[in-house]
C-alpha cells in the first residue's frame, strides 16, 4: 500500500510499504507444494498403468499345461512298434546302450527322433512343449524317444512329472547311449533316424520353433 507526503516546496514522495515474509513467501511456497503433489501424482499414475499393462500382457498369454491323458487317447490306434511307446509315456527305462539299439532295430521302417536331454538344462526345458506338441500330431506315423543323459533320477523324474511326454527315454547317466547315436556332449541334441534305421541328422541346441523342429523332420526323415 502505497502512502505520500507533501514537503515544503517538494513534489509528492510516494513511499513502498516494506514487504513481509509472509505476503511474498506463503503464495510460492504454496505454489511450489502444489506443484510438487501434481509431479508425485502423476509419477504414481504411470507407475499404476505400468504394472496394470504389465500383469495384463503376462495374463493374455498363460503357461500351456500339457494334457498326457489326452495326447494318449488321440494316439490310439498306432501300428503296434509305435503304439509300444505311447504305452511307456514319461517313464526313464533302464537298459543301457543294449537296450536302446535293441528298440531302434524294433522300430525300423519308421522315422525316428531321438531327444537328448537333462532336467538341470535350462534349453532343454525350453524346446520340451515343441517335442510333446509334435509327438502328438506325427506319434502316428513318427517314432519319439528320448534320452535322459548326464543327469540325475530323482530330478529327472520330478521334471516329467511337470512336463510328460507321450513317449519314454532311456536312462544314460554316463553318455554311453549319447555316443552310439554320435550326440555331442553338449545338451539339448536332436538325432534323426530315417526309415532304414539309418543317422539322417543331428541338430545341435534347443529347437526355437515347433514350425523349425516340424521343417527338420520333414526334410531329414519324411
Amino acid at each position: 500500500m502505497a502512502s505520500s507526503e507533501r514537503l515544503p516546496g517538494k513534489h509528492p514522495i510516494f513511499k513502498q510499504s516494506p514487504a513481509t515474509a509472509t505476503t511474498d513467501l506463503l503464495p510460492y511456497v504454496r505454489m511450489r507444494r502444489f506443484a510438487a503433489i501434481l509431479a508425485g501424482l502423476a509419477l504414481v499414475v504411470v507407475l499404476v498403468v505400468g504394472l496394470t499393462q504389465a500383469g495384463s500382457g503376462k495374463d493374455s498369454t498363460p503357461k500351456r499345461n500339457f494334457d498326457l491323458r489326452q495326447a494318449e487317447r488321440t494316439l490310439q490306434g498306432a501300428p503296434a512298434p509305435l503304439a509300444s511307446l505311447h504305452r511307456q509315456s514319461s517313464q526313464l527305462l533302464p537298459g543301457g546302450p543294449q537296450a536302446f539299439r535293441k528298440r531302434l532295430a524294433s522300430l525300423k521302417g519308421y522315422p525316428v527322433v531321438v531327444n537328448k536331454w537333462a532336467s538341470w538344462c535350462v534349453p532343454c526345458r525350453s524346446e520340451f512343449p515343441l517335442f510333446q506338441s509334435q509327438a502328438v500330431q506325427k506319434g502316428k506315423k513318427v517314432a519319439f524317444l528320448g534320452v535322459n543323459a548326464g543327469d540325475s533320477t530323482d530330478p529327472a523324474h520330478r521334471f516329467l512329472r511337470a512336463e510328460p511326454l507321450p513317449y519314454p527315454s532311456y536312462l544314460d547317466h554316463d553318455e554311453k547311449i549319447a555316443k552310439t547315436i554320435r550326440a555331442p556332449a553338449n545338451y539339448p541334441i536332436t538325432v534323426f533316424f530315417d526309415r532304414r534305421g539309418k543317422l539322417a541328422y543331428v541338430h545341435q541346441g534347443a529347437y526355437r520353433s515347433e514350425a523349425d523342429l516340424a521343417a527338420d523332420m520333414k526334410r531329414y526323415i519324411s
